[in-house]
Parts: C-alpha cells; sequence; structure tokens
C-alpha cells in the first residue's frame, strides 16, 4: 500500500467516485502503478500524410488554417518506379499528378517526399546504384494524355529525398526517361520529349558530367522531336540506345510518329549518335520506341511503332535486327505504352508493359501475362542482385513483388487518386464525390463516426472513370454519374442499380467525332437545377434537359460550338489511329443554371464560346469575351448566389501550349468581361474560379500548381497553399464552411473553416491582436478507440469541437490565454499559452509530447475547445483506467458562449453558437 492505511485509500475512492459522478461519468478506478499509465489515444491518420511540411512561402495572414487529406488511398497514375539493389526496404515511384514517394518498408506504407517543389508531375525516377542517397527525378510525363500536367525540368537529391534542388533543364516540360551512370552518380542523361502540345528547342537527349550543374544537349533532331527513351549498356556505359520520338497532342487530336522519330546508338559516352536504319528494322516512318539492353550487352530490344512494328530484337549490339514479335497487343495505343525492359541477369528474359503485363522467357518470341494489381502498365524497376524482386507502377499506382510476379504488394496504401471534378450532397456530415482516371467514380464521408476516414467511409456510385457527378439533392441515396463517350447512369444505393440513362446510346469510339450523332467531352458537364431537383442538364454539342431521371431527354438548346469539322476527324498519326472519344471537339465542357433565377443558364465550350439564356433554354446570346483567343477551353462557370447577372469563367489553353493564367467575370449577363487573374503567375493555368456562397467578392480558384483566393472579386489574388502540397487543383467548391478540393493526383483535400477569410479585410493585419468570430460549432458522435495499433491508411477526421482563430501582429511578451464562458458569463473553460505541467507517466511511442494549450505566435494561430468543462481533479496516486489522463468534464449543451482572448491583460470577446 506505499505506506497509506487502508482508511485512507478507502476515503479516497470515495472522493474519487464523487467527483466522477459530479462530472457526468462514471468510470473503474485502479491504484497506479508504476508504468501503467498511457494517455488517451486517438485514432490517427496517416503518418505519412498526416502534417504536410509548411510552405515556403506561407502567408502569416492564414497560417493557423490547414488543409486535410481525406483520402481515398487508393492509387493514381504512375509512369516511374525504383529501388535499391540488395535493400529491400526501400523503394520510390513517382506519380504523375502526386509528386515523388518514398516507402522504407518494404511498401507497406508511403511518404510524399516531393510536396515544395514547383510541379507534381513526374516522367522519371532514377537512383544512383553507387550512390542510393543521390536520386534525380525528371519532372512532366510523356505519356502525353490529354489529361497530363507540365513539368519543370529535373530535380536532385543527396540525401534520399529529404531535400531537393532544381538541377536545370526547366522548359523540358516533359521527360520521358532519367538514367544514371551505375559507378558515377554525376553521369546522367535525360530523354526529354519537350512540350507536348508545341514546338520547343530544349527537347533531346541531355547529358550532364557534373551532377546537375551543366548540361550538354547531345543528341537532337528538330523543335517537333523530342527523346522518350535511353538505356545503358549494363557492362559498358559508354554504349548506349535512345530513341526520338516525333509527336504532338492538340485538344482535337494527337499525332503520333514521323520523320523524327528514330533509333540510335552511342559508342562514346553519348558524345556522337548513329542512327540506326535497315538491317532488317522497319520501314518508316516510327513514331514512339522502347529500347533495352539485355544482360549479356550483344542483345538489344527495341519496341517500334511502325506499319510493320513489334518487338525488334538484336544479338550484335545494335548492327542487325530481325523482328521476333509482332503481336499488336504490344504495341496498342503506341503513344501511352512502348515500354520495354530486360532482366539485369538473364538475356532471355524481357518484360513489355502495356494494357497488360507481359513476360518472355526465350528472347521474346513468346509472351504470358504476369497478373498484378492494376491494368496499363507503364514502369519497372528490377533489382540487378535478385531480378524476382521488382516494383511496377501503372495507372493505378506503384506495386512490388518479392517472388518474380507471383504476389504483388496492394496499392491501395497511396493517395494519390486522380480527380476531375467534385461535388457534395445534402448529408451531414456531407459526402464528397469525384470520378477517379482510370478508376471508378467515389462518395467519400467527409468526417467519419470512427475517428478518422477509412475504407469503410466510401463507395462507387455508377459512372465512370472521366465524368461529372450530381447526387440528387432531396435523397443523396440517387447518384447521377457521367463516363466518357456521353455515357450517362443513374444509381441508387439502397438496391445497388444502376441504369444507363445517356442520351443516345451510341458506341462513339473507333473513328472521328464529325461521324458521330452527338459529341460528348471526356468530362461532359451534368448538372442538377437548383430550382427543380428533378431537372437534370446534359452538355453535348448542345444542352440535353431531363425531367423524369433520365427515361426521356429534350435538347434546349442547338449547336453552341463552332462545329469546326476539321477538329473532328480521326486522331492518333499517320501510323496508329487512336479513337477512344478522349478528342472529341466542338462540345460544351462547361455549365451553370443561376442559383438566383431560374431558366437562367451559362454555357462553355472546349473550342472558346460562351452562351446564356434567361428563357431556360428558347432563346440564347453568343456572350464570348472578346478578347478571348480562339479555341480556348471555357473549363469551368460560376453562376453568383449574390447577383443573377454576374459568372465567373476559367479558361484553359494548355493544351495549345499557352501556360499562361486566364480568368474573367462579368457582372451584365455577359455583355462584357473583365480579366481577373492579376496575382496568379505567369505559367500557372487557371481550371476552375468559385464564388465564396456566404461573403459576395470572395473568390477561390483552383490552378495546375495549387489555390489561390481574392477578397476583392478578382482584383488581385493571392496565394492560399497554406500546407497543401503542390498539386493540380482541377475542382473546388465551397460546402457550408469548408473549401473542398479535386486534387488531380493528391485525392481529395478540405480546408475547413473558412471563417478568417470571410472576415478578413486589410484592416485585421494593422490590428495587433485580431479575434475573429467562431464559426457555429457542432457536438459530433465520434468514437477514440484506445490501447489498438493506430490505422495507417486513412484520412484525417475534421478538428473536433469549435475552431477559433486569433490572429497577433507579434508574438506576446506575456501569457496569453483562452477562455471560454456561458451564457450568463461564467467561466467554463481557461487555457493558458503557459507551458503544460509534464505528464507523470511516460509516453506510448506513438503519443505525442505534452505542448502549450493555446499557441502564441506571430500570424494567424488556431486553436480547438473540445466543448468540454474542465475535467475532474486528479486525486493523487490513482490511475483512471478508463479515461487515462484523467476525466474528461461533461460536454457543453447546445446554446450560446463567449470566447474571451486576452493577450498582455488586454482581452477581446466574440460570441460561440453550439448546436447539434
Amino acid at each position: 500500500m506505499s505506506g497509506k492505511s487502508l482508511t485512507q485509500v478507502t476515503m479516497n475512492w470515495f472522493v474519487l467516485a464523487a467527483i466522477l459522478w459530479a462530472c457526468g461519468g462514471v468510470v473503474l478506478a485502479q491504484k497506479q502503478t508504476e508504468g501503467t499509465r498511457k494517455p488517451e489515444q486517438k485514432i490517427a491518420t496517416s503518418a505519412k500524410t498526416e502534417e504536410p511540411e509548411k510552405s515556403e512561402h506561407e502567408d502569416p495572414l492564414f497560417k493557423g488554417m490547414k488543409y486535410r487529406p481525406i483520402g481515398p488511398f487508393r492509387g493514381g497514375r504512375s509512369l516511374t518506379a525504383a529501388g535499391i539493389p540488395g535493400d529491400l526496404n526501400i523503394y520510390y515511384f513517382g506519380s504523375t499528378g502526386g509528386g515523388v514517394w518514398k516507402s522504407t518498408d518494404g511498401a507497406t506504407t508511403w511518404a510524399s517526399v516531393f510536396d515544395k517543389q514547383g510541379t507534381s508531375s513526374i516522367g522519371s525516377v532514377a537512383v544512383s546504384a553507387s550512390d542510393p542517397n543521390t536520386i534525380y527525378v525528371g519532372t512532366g510525363e510523356a505519356c502525353i494524355r490529354g489529361n497530363i500536367s507540365h513539368g519543370d525540368g529535373v530535380y536532385k537529391s543527396v540525401d534520399g529525398g529529404k531535400t531537393w534542388k532544381n538541377v536545370g533543364l526547366r522548359d523540358t516540360r516533359a521527360i520521358g526517361k532519367v538514367i544514371v551512370n551505375p559507378k558515377n552518380s554525376d553521369i546522367v542523361f535525360v530523354a526529354a520529349l519537350g512540350h507536348p502540345f508545341g514546338p520547343n528547342t530544349e527537347r533531346g537527349i541531355f547529358r550532364t558530367s557534373d551532377g546537375g550543374k551543366n548540361w550538354e544537349r547531345v543528341l537532337f533532331k528538330d523543335e517537333n522531336t523530342g527523346g522518350i527513351d535511353i538505356a545503358f549498356d549494363p557492362h559498358n556505359a559508354n554504349i548506349l540506345f535512345a530513341s526520338l520520338w516525333q509527336a504532338r497532342r492538340m485538344p482535337w487530336r494527337l499525332s503520333s510518329g514521323g520523320p523524327g522519330s528514330g533509333l540510335y546508338r552511342s559508342s562514346d559516352g553519348g558524345a556522337s549518335w548513329k542512327q540506326l536504319q535497315e538491317h532488317g528494322l522497319p520501314k518508316g516512318p516510327y513514331g514512339r520506341i522502347g529500347v533495352a539492353v539485355a544482360a549479356n550487352s550483344e542483345r538489344a530490344y527495341a519496341l517500334i511503332e511502325a506499319k510493320e512494328g513489334g518487338l525488334y530484337r538484336s544479338d550484335d549490339g545494335g548492327e542487325t535486327w530481325q523482328l521476333v514479335n509482332g503481336n499488336h497487343s504490344f504495341t496498342q495505343r503506341p503513344w501511352y505504352y512502348m515500354h520495354v525492359i530486360a532482366d539485369p541477369q538473364d538475356p532471355n528474359t524481357a518484360y513489355i508493359l502495356n494494357v497488360d503485363f507481359y513476360r518472355s522467357t526465350d528472347g521474346g518470341r513468346t509472351f504470358n501475362k504476369v497478373k498484378v494489381p492494376h491494368g496499363d502498365n507503364h514502369g519497372l524497376w528490377i533489382d540487378p542482385k535478385n531480378p524476382r524482386r521488382m516494383i511496377a507502377s501503372n495507372d493505378g499506382g506503384a506495386t512490388v513483388t518479392l517472388d518474380g510476379g507471383k504476389t504483388w504488394t496492394l496499392q491501395e496504401n497511396q493517395p494519390t487518386a486522380q480527380f476531375y471534378h467534385v461535388t457534395t450532397d445534402t448529408r451531414a456530415p456531407y459526402y464528397v464525390y469525384g470520378a477517379q482516371q482510370d478508376n471508378s467514380t467515389i462518395a467519400i464521408a467527409s468526417r467519419s463516426d470512427e475517428g478518422a476516414i477509412s475504407r469503410a467511409d466510401w463507395y462507387s456510385v455508377g459512372g465512370g472513370e472521366a465524368g461529372y457527378i450530381a447526387p440528387y439533392p432531396p435523397d443523396p441515396n440517387i447518384v447521377y454519374a457521367g463516363d466518357y463517350e456521353g455515357n450517362l447512369t443513374r444509381f441508387d444505393k439502397r438496391t445497388g442499380q444502376i441504369r444507363n440513362i445517356a442520351v443516345l446510346p451510341e458506341l462513339s469510339d473507333g473513328h472521328g467525332a464529325a461521324n458521330l450523332e452527338h459529341r460528348f467531352q471526356w468530362t461532359a458537364p451534368i448538372l442538377i437545377s437548383p430550382h427543380d431537383p428533378n431537372t437534370l442538364y446534359y452538355g453535348g454539342e448542345r444542352v440535353f434537359k431531363t425531367t423524369d431521371g433520365g427515361v426521356h431527354w429534350e435538347a434546349i438548346s442547338p449547336d453552341l460550338t463552332r462545329n469546326d469539322k476539321s477538329k473532328q476527324q480521326p486522331s492518333g498519326g499517320t501510323i496508329t489511329i487512336d479513337d477512344t472519344g478522349t478528342e472529341y471537339y466542338d462540345t460544351v465542357f462547361a455549365a451553370a443554371e443561376s442559383p438566383i433565377t431560374k431558366g437562367l443558364i451559362w454555357v462553355g465550350t472546349d473550342d472558346g464560346l460562351v452562351h446564356i439564356t434567361r428563357d431556360g433554354g428558347k432563346n440564347w446570346t453568343n456572350v464570348t469575351p472578346k478578347d478571348l483567343p480562339e479555341w480556348s477551353r471555357v473549363s469551368q462557370i460560376d453562376a453568383s448566389l449574390h447577383d443573377d447577372g454576374t459568372a465567373y469563367l476559367a479558361v484553359d489553353r494548355h493544351q495549345l501550349d499557352d501556360l499562361r493564367p486566364y480568368a474573367y467575370k462579368t457582372n451584365d449577363y455577359g455583355k462584357t468581361w473583365m480579366k481577373i487573374t492579376k496575382g496568379i503567375p505567369e505559367v500557372t493555368f487557371v481550371r476552375a474560379v468559385r464564388e465564396d456562397p456566404k461573403k459576395q467578392g470572395l473568390l477561390y480558384a483552383g490552378t495546375e500548381t495549387g489555390v489561390y483566393v481574392s477578397f476583392n472579386d478578382g482584383a488581385d489574388w493571392r496565394p492560399l497553399q497554406l500546407n497543401l502540397p503542390t498539386a493540380p487543383i482541377h475542382d473546388l467548391v465551397v460546402k457550408n464552411d469548408d473549401l473542398v478540393l479535386a486534387t488531380h493526383g493528391r485525392s481529395f483535400w478540405i480546408l475547413d473553416d473558412v471563417t478568417p477569410l470571410r472576415q478578413f479585410t486589410d484592416e485585421v493585419a494593422k490590428n495587433e491582436v485580431y479575434l475573429y468570430k467562431p464559426a457555429t460549432a457542432y457536438r459530433m458522435h465520434n468514437v477514440d478507440i484506445q490501447d489498438v495499433p493506430k490505422p495507417i491508411l486513412v484520412g484525417q477526421n475534421p478538428p473536433p469541437g469549435a475552431v477559433i482563430y486569433y490572429y497577433l501582429k507579434q508574438a506576446p511578451k506575456g501569457e496569453t490565454t483562452i477562455e471560454i464562458l456561458d451564457a450568463a458569463g461564467n467561466v467554463i473553460r481557461k487555457y493558458s499559452s503557459n507551458k503544460m505541467e509534464p505528464l507523470e507517466e511516460p509516453l506510448d511511442p506513438d503519443d505525442k509530447k505534452p505542448e502549450k494549450q493555446v499557441k502564441a505566435e506571430a500570424g494567424l494561430n488556431r486553436f480547438l475547445w473540445d466543448l468540454r468543462y474542465e475535467g475532474a481533479s486528479r486525486v493523487p496516486d490513482y490511475y483512471l483506467f478508463e479515461y487515462k489522463d484523467g476525466a474528461r468534464g461533461p460536454l457543453a449543451v447546445p446554446g450560446q458562449y463567449q470566447v474571451r482572448l486576452t493577450v498582455d491583460g488586454k482581452s477581446q470577446t466574440a460570441p460561440l453558437q453550439l448546436k447539434l
């Protein structure tokens, strides 16, 4: 009894029971023994994404605000992956919109290591074999889909990805391959495709011999042709094979191949190159070519797009060639694939990556499929010390095998999903909806009752990988979801029924858009009327409407596009036709109905026109901004919630090789337009502009690299990046008090509580102290699971309780306190910036160390009140079995409260409302 009498212990039990009863909770108590006490555990989000690094350009006026990732943890597209020879734990992969990721536990978990860089589009990752801490990353993907993001050169890390430096080639924009000399990490080659959407000269094959300080272009054809692949001879790094590719993507067409494409060999370390022609190779023109050198150095592989294309093999170092396999499965959609990889030990083993994953063990003459977790395969790294260990990348992320492909690691541990658009529903808490590239649609909870957002909190809602989604406002169990080629479904969650309600059930791929009865974009807009939830609009080349759930459709507009037949022809190039609907042009791309006036509808097209109707579609007026360049894509339209004559346009011209920002507003129904892009960088194009539903003049912009905010109706903009990683923001919406983002490479993110933005004025910064009026707080059910391993593959819940923001011009010298007062003015909770007393017991490894209760830093600070009264006083020498760190106070009842902030003896108060 540690020297205490039985009577004293008994009395302490009675005191403890009385305290707990007064606090409204009954718990078990036991005498504390050494090492038994553990602070209360909460479900944590993944340690890999829980606290993204702060931006180097963080605005002190808003730095206390935080975005949170909600998931899903389902991998998005990846073209490249790498490992370290002999190391089973460390791997890297590059996401096409999510940056570079690293695993140190054998691909069980992944951490983003590229959040602060200028781009998140990764084309190639290469780890030095001679110094595994040295990594080179070529940015900008060269599998030139219509939704690709651009890069800004080559990055280098010398500390295993902790820090990065851009080492040049900034205008290449798309890089197909980076390779590092296996014995010298300063010697690097880059196959740079160059601008996918226009001509430029910084393209071809580049070499550095000093770790990126200087670059030399060692192979160049012309301004329309770039490097796409390059490979060392594994035994002689002076011998290299490389391929050039003449390619161009436009909004309405892809062209792969031409006289610029070719296969090359160097035998002097890249100083000179010989083009390989004839001697068994097919006749040109060539398109995309993949190259690899086998383990014996004499054997080389070339996967060639040509009229007589296929897998060609040389057994004499590239002097002569033979077609060993012409299976069309290996060369389908060649602009997107054409990947061949040689086994580092067995010259007879080679891999071809396409829709499926193929392996040959007889020098390429025959292939068998290898089952992988996802289709559309692009990258493969094979451990030269153990070829059974590989890491592959595909349109579902990265995956590792240790047994030669018999089993693979999961890809549902990578929050790199690419979403095209975002919307929310009417539930409380609301759900977030989007269509993930090369996957399915998703509805995911914005918060969970279980402390974190897990796999159980999201599901598919019909549709497909590319469309808009429109949940039915009276009943979110009903969801309309689109897909490419005009496909549209109605989903009922209660029954699981998915019904096709397309305007015209027509299989449209396989030919140009000119032959179609109706033209629909890859992401054709769907919207439900804000005035009648039974009215659904759908955009093709005209606007269609249904009022009976898609059973019947009517066109309510003429063709609203330029209808240029020359831009509706088959796509792909002179070698391989590729008509999958991606390039269908002259279509409605954006639409919005005024939430104020029924029948006032705005429509924007992908060929640069804007129309308005004010009578539900009976009459339409062309209101295209006079200074809008032709063939611009009207990416998004936002109809004002404050004035029916006001609308905002986001315009995207990056597929015309123009990365400049374009955004417009009108206040007179489109008669005049004003460009509103001041403050957005000149190489950051805009995909979405949204108006805040509660604060007129407060605007949010989603750009290719992040988020911007305007407080003066677009007159100027400032970054709102905060802790958000660099990523393409394809869409954003304001739901209640939250800003919800659809990223194209980092899944969904939410900025909870935009109160400081709504209340911000220039006067705030002039104050020494400013307390914002808190948004209404809600008591929500939240389960804290204790004494169990913390899940890692989960999204973050919003901060629990009431969020209180306050701005400090300077860090105060004295104490800062926050008090919560009830309606009668009684203090029910008090917090201080003074240092907390240390805990008497050791922490669990996963628990955070004690911090100051109230932050008092210069700039915007955020504080969370947990909606509870003060907890019970601790009885010395006793341990509360249920609550571990003391009995918490009872929850506050709904009603009116006050927040009092005191800084250096001066106080401010603000009202706080609490609801259920």
